[in-house]
């Protein structure tokens, strides 16, 4: 299991830190959501382990999903043509959607994930980095 964590390259390990961070705060932030809307409608908006263990697998599918994206991208740089680096991409694209929709379906059928809280978090990277962009200054 070692030989595999040294061969990612720190850009990798640093940025999926990153984004497990922004998506640790984004589940607090939606169960603080949650919370609220249980406060004022407690029959509609449930807060129960439910709502908190599909956030948490929803995450840790986001940030796999991010991980398993920066280790392809670490493959294809280091590919020797476009054809096998492009292919390699496609591949890693296809694979982690798929990821992503069996999470979805899980998260919908299963009845011990609450599935708006199961589903919410993978779009918590993108939203996080983007938020992050917009007030990263230049040093």
């Amino acid at each position: 299991m070692s030989s595999i964590m040294e061969n990612i390259q720190p850009a990798v390990k640093k940025e999926t830190e990153r984004v497990a961070m922004i998506t640790g705060i984004g589940l607090i932030l939606m169960w603080i959501v949650f919370g609220v809307l249980h406060a004022f409608m407690p029959q509609k908006v449930p807060l129960d382990y439910t709502v908190f263990l599909g956030g948490a697998l929803g995450g840790c599918v986001a940030v796999l999903n991010f991980f398993f994206m920066g280790l392809a991208v670490q493959k294809a740089a280091a590919a020797t043509d476009e054809d096998t680096a492009r292919m390699k991409i496609k591949a890693s694209y296809s694979q982690r959607m798929m990821l992503q929709m069996l999470w979805v379906i899980i998260a919908i059928v299963a009845p011990c994930f609450h599935f708006v809280a199961g589903i919410v978090p993978l779009l918590f990277p993108g939203t996080g980095i983007k938020i992050a962009g917009i007030f990263h200054t230049k040093k």
